[in-house]
């Protein structure tokens, strides 16, 4: 008898899948990267990537968790015991990503509610770091931000509500409100950003290919990056969603729906982003390379000036920042449930407990980035648990289950036996030498570039304490949790049917 919850449709698979892929990194880091990267030109590896990394891993981890039927770390263990702390390592990095994701999204509420009226004035970089966040120096937390502190509290509550109420109840009916509603914000916000005078000159600039760009190296590892990042890949996550699918679920059409309804609303979002930037560039008198950028600075620094130009800013700004809330929760409850199904599993705890435990312990320390210095610390670790925590911990996991499990042929046999697109030679490739080699040389990249300079000029102890421990510590908390033993079949079964209660209620 299967006691494990199960999605209620396939639609609230794919739509909890696309949401956790769909998220802040798509409307911020896809444009920029693009943009720099050789503009039109970028799509073709960009594309080459999604075929040779993105979907072959994506198909890997639906297969894992689709065929073990279990949370990261015990799905692994089931490949080999010597493999479950990658599990755990995988797990413990999403812990910390959602220690400071919920800070992003408690900005975006607050930046909704400020275009209302463009109240960060003529200044929307000062009013960003000083009125806003009262940023302080690295190394001295500082007070305590009320106006980050309560919406962020408004986050974790919609998000253990959620996450409370289990698989069916819970995350499918989440994403089925968030990701349709996100869907028309963001076209509404596109169709209205390419309308403006100048959005011309910004496509231009977006699509406007480099091809020798092609030829640089870099490029095609800022490609690999972009999709490795962007599909949620080696956070545990897909495994973990995999593992409620029902037996008979079609694993590799899944895979390519999500990766290219991804990539769809990655390709959306460049187009509205440099729309808006050809706008400002228009009415400041400059070049879209002057007023292009990416990330944070991109959200909370640059939009509001483009909104504060524009005709209709209040509903314009809002729908934007709106936009940010529903990405970002969708991507915090897949995030979340990645520890809260390992907890559950490993302590043989009821949900309720799960996400009491795992959601309260990482909402007590989001509270450090409430903080005066909370976008000095967000910014060190995302930087460090991105680089050193999700695209080392994906290394290991293709070397272990390629290499050393040698499980790609058994892998791919069970997605083929559910599957109506069959799996061949290609895809045992992509994931046992072209994703390894890539990642890599990402890793050896990264360090050469981390080894010579500090990042972002912030103090070397300041890095180290954030940084290089939180991110070397994710992979130690990873191998100590997996030394605990497993509780029993017969506990496990009764954690399964307690918690098929505790959602019917």
């Amino acid at each position: 008898m299967e006691n494990r919850s199960q999605w209620g449709t396939r639609l609230g698979f794919l739509l909890a899948a696309m949401g956790s892929a769909i998220g802040l990194g798509n409307i911020w880091r896809f444009p920029y990267t693009a943009y720099e990267n050789g503009g039109g030109a970028f799509f073709l590896p960009y594309l080459f990537a999604l075929l040779t990394a993105g979907i072959p891993l994506l198909i890997l981890e639906y297969t894992i968790g689709h065929k073990f039927r279990g949370s990261a770390p015990r799905s692994y263990r089931k490949i080999s015991k010597g493999m479950e702390w990658i599990g755990w390592w995988q797990v413990v990095v999403s812990f910390v990503i959602s220690t400071y994701y919920p800070v992003i999204i408690a900005w975006a509420i607050m930046y909704a509610y400020f275009s209302l009226g463009q109240q960060w004035g003529g200044d929307a970089t000062g009013f960003f770091v000083g009125d806003y966040l009262q940023l302080g120096d690295p190394g001295s937390f500082g007070a305590m931000v009320p106006s980050v502190l309560l919406p962020l509290i408004a986050v974790w509550v919609v998000a253990f509500f959620f996450l409370g109420r289990g698989v069916k109840k819970g995350i499918e009916v989440a994403n089925k409100i968030f990701i349709p509603t996100l869907a028309v914000i963001f076209l509404i916000i596109v169709i209205r950003a390419v309308t403006l005078d100048g959005a011309m000159q910004g496509l231009d600039a977006f699509f406007k290919p480099n091809w020798s760009a092609i030829a640089d190296g870099k490029v095609w590892v800022a490609a690999y990056g972009q999709i490795f990042f962007s599909l949620s890949i080696a956070f545990a996550i897909m495994i973990t969603y995999a593992s409620y699918l029902p037996k008979k679920s079609d694993i590799t059409n899944n895979a390519f729906i999500t990766g290219f309804a991804n990539s769809s609303f990655e390709l959306l979002a460049g187009i509205g982003v440099f729309a808006a930037l050809g706008f400002m560039a228009v009415q400041s008198g400059q070049d879209v390379s002057d007023v292009a950028t990416g990330g944070v600075g991109l959200a909370f620094m640059v939009f509001p000036e483009i909104i504060s130009q524009m005709p209709g800013a209040g509903f314009f700004g809002f729908l934007f920042f709106a936009s940010l809330v529903l990405a970002g929760l969708s991507s915090l409850i897949s995030i979340s449930e990645t520890y809260i199904a390992g907890i559950q599993e490993k302590f043989n705890v009821s949900r309720g407990k799960a996400v009491l435990f795992g959601g309260g312990l990482a909402a007590i320390l989001s509270l450090a980035f409430a903080t005066q210095n909370g976008l000095n610390l967000l910014d060190t670790v995302d930087h460090f648990i991105n680089n050193y925590g999700v695209a080392l911990a994906g290394l290991f996991e293709v070397v272990a289950i390629a290499w050393f499990a040698k499980s790609l042929k058994s892998f791919q046999n069970h997605a083929n036996s559910v599957s109506d697109i069959p799996l061949g030679a290609w895809w045992r490739v992509c994931l046992g030498i072209i994703t390894p080699a890539v990642l890599g040389w990402m890793m050896l990249q990264n360090l050469k570039t981390e080894v010579t300079e500090a990042y972002e000029g912030y103090p070397i102890d300041f890095l180290f304490n954030y940084g290089w421990v939180v991110a070397i510590g994710a992979m130690f908390a990873g191998a100590l949790l997996s030394l605990k033993k497993w509780p029993d079949q017969a506990a496990e079964t009764r954690a399964n049917e307690s918690e098929d209660k505790e959602v019917a209620q």
